[in-house]
């Protein structure tokens, strides 16, 4: 993919502007025809960079994501999270998970849509919470034989899932913070 014509800012905005659209009209109704006028750009230069609606979409989700769990390393696992959930921002995190929430359905829809969040998204957060595991396994922490480990990634989205379902609130930092000390620690024995 040739992506390398747009300025960093230009491309934010891009991405700015197809979550805003996201948000607005949902997955099914995102047109790139919509995202170009959005954007003041041609439907030619949004297809040259990205190639497709599930790519574009993708990467402005990518684009989103301010923190890289991986370089995030206290010297303790609940310090890593904590961190992690300290550098994020409750409006952004609430806006984040209603996406996420309406993608969910659309993936079931889009196989493309449903590989280029795998390949864009789900694959670098695991990675990265892999890293941030696997640091907690050899600091010792973390028993490396514990089945919780493998199950990390299905809590966290349970909690994301969860909440505005059973309590009808948004997913907050507090709330996280609880959830971590409560449910992830324990279950991995820290």
């Amino acid at each position: 993919m040739a992506r390398g014509r747009l300025t960093p800012e230009r491309e934010a905005e891009l991405y700015e502007a197809v979550l805003d659209l996201l948000r607005e009209v949902g997955y099914d109704a995102l047109t790139m025809d919509a995202v170009a006028a959005r954007t003041h750009s041609s439907k030619a230069t949004l297809y040259r960079q990205w190639g497709s609606k599930p790519e574009l979409v993708a990467h402005a989700l990518r684009h989103n994501k301010p923190v890289d769990i991986a370089e995030i390393d206290t010297g303790s696992l609940r310090g890593d999270f904590h961190e992690l959930l300290a550098r994020s921002d409750d409006c952004q995190m609430e806006r984040d998970s209603a996406l996420m929430r309406g993608l969910a359905h659309a993936v079931h829809d889009n196989p493309d849509l449903l590989q280029a969040l795998r390949d864009l998204l789900v694959e670098p957060e695991m990675t990265g919470l892999d890293e941030v595991l696997g640091r907690a396994v050899r600091r010792g922490e973390v028993s490396a034989d514990n089945p919780a480990l493998r199950l990390v990634p299905h809590m966290f989205i349970g909690a994301f899932v969860a909440r505005p379902l059973i309590e009808d609130r948004p997913v907050d930092r507090a709330f996280l913070t609880d959830y971590v000390d409560a449910v992830v620690l324990p279950a991995l024995g820290v």
